[in-house]
């Protein structure tokens, strides 16, 4: 079983059990693969190359939605803010992502406070994933969700997930506090 993030005197450590690794892996790879920007068919190359998109639509998904949110409830500004930052922010969140699933490569785990920004954000993206598959829209549905914790009770994807979402959410709040421990007292 995982051992939580804790502060060390090298760094930010923990240590996982080879399926976690694999689990954690596959949803950072899952999660970079939904960042995907949607193939345009009117899509100018060397518009795309450089970055340059004229028009950026909101995402379908709901959880890139969650992910990529609109910047303004007036939707000629959140479009201009979209078709400014989509790219920059889903790049960030993919190399952040992609970063932590190969910190997750060493044993134990160890981070700078940087590395462990990124891992913090990609651990943050993945439970926003998760959350928007669970429907998670209240604190009911929260508490619903966050009573599932034992992977040997499950007995539907959906109560999969709710068990992969608590362990995230854990796993986030460990580390959480370990980074709090970083910062200079006062």
């Amino acid at each position: 079983m995982a051992h939580g993030f804790k502060r060390t005197r090298k760094g930010i450590t923990a240590r996982f059990e080879r399926p976690e690794v694999r689990l954690l892996q596959k949803l950072f790879s899952d999660v970079a693969t939904t960042l995907e920007p949607e193939p345009r068919e009117d899509a100018d190359p060397l518009e795309s190359l450089v970055g340059w998109d004229e028009e950026v639509p909101e995402p379908e998904d709901p959880a890139v939605r969650r992910l990529l949110p609109a910047a303004s409830s007036d939707p000629e500004q959140a479009a201009e803010f979209r078709r400014l930052t989509d790219r920059t922010l889903r790049e960030g969140k993919t190399a952040a992502l992609r970063a932590s699933s190969l910190a997750l490569e060493s044993d134990p785990v160890l981070l700078t406070p940087e590395q462990a920004q990124d891992f913090a954000r990609a651990l943050n993206d993945v439970r926003v994933v998760l959350a928007a598959r669970l429907g998670i829209e209240s604190p009911e549905d929260a508490e619903r969700v966050g009573e599932l914790t034992d992977f040997s009770r499950t007995e539907t994807v959906e109560d999969y997930m709710a068990v992969v979402y608590n362990f995230v959410s854990w796993l986030q709040e460990t580390l959480m506090t370990a980074l709090l421990k970083t910062l200079p007292s006062r």
